[in-house]
């Protein structure tokens, strides 16, 4: 399986994109909308994260610009009834931070926006999603920083937080070390998991 491709950027149109690697081979790949306006021009080297799913009579790629997106499409695959284009389509309507955010706080209204996910599929969301986060809390059986749980303590915001940033598939542990270097007090939620991804890609 590919963790990215990296090469010349030969197409960029609706859907998809082409790029070609230095053995000349072009590789079809298929991304959001908003993946694809962020990406460089025709003729330039990109590099896209990227999904191989194989079925029985297709094997198709699908691309992300960070691997925070490509973490959030892998949880969409991973709830019932959301296939890879419906995946695909959702995160061309909202960030991770912000999809992560909605689970955390049970926001079936800004969820529901999004399209191929009406009131009941958001629902099924939220609790597949935090069904998984609470399974994964208990294997991981990892003990918090003092520094960590004061802060919790103090503040709610870095609950949320570092509960959203588990959605998004990074460990208690990495998230910790993460914290450690964000200054919080005056920070929205939303802006605290921003700052804990970047803190998390280094």
């Amino acid at each position: 399986m590919y963790a990215y491709i990296k090469g010349t950027l030969e197409i960029k149109t609706t859907g998809y994109v082409v790029v070609e690697t230095n053995n000349g081979i072009g590789y079809k790949i298929f991304m959001s909308e908003s993946a694809i306006e962020r990406l460089n021009d025709i003729g330039s080297t990109v590099k896209i994260f990227t999904y191989m799913r194989v079925r029985e009579d297709d094997i198709s790629l699908y691309g992300f610009n960070t691997n925070e997106e490509l973490r959030m499409f892998e949880l969409l695959l991973s709830v019932s009834g959301i296939g890879a284009k419906s995946a695909i389509n959702i995160l061309s309507n909202i960030t991770p931070s912000s999809f992560a955010l909605a689970v955390i706080t049970n926001d079936v209204n800004t969820l529901k926006k999004l399209p191929g996910i009406g009131a009941k599929s958001a629902q099924r969301v939220i609790l597949e999603l935090k069904d998984k986060l609470k399974t994964e809390e208990a294997e991981a059986k990892i003990e918090t920083s003092k520094e960590i749980q004061v802060a919790i303590k103090e503040d709610d915001k870095v609950q949320e937080a570092m509960s959203a940033l588990q959605v998004l598939g990074y460990s208690k542990k990495e998230i910790e070390v993460a914290m450690q270097k964000i200054d919080t007090s005056a920070l929205s939620v939303e802006d605290i998991i921003r700052k804990g991804l970047n803190n998390l890609a280094r």
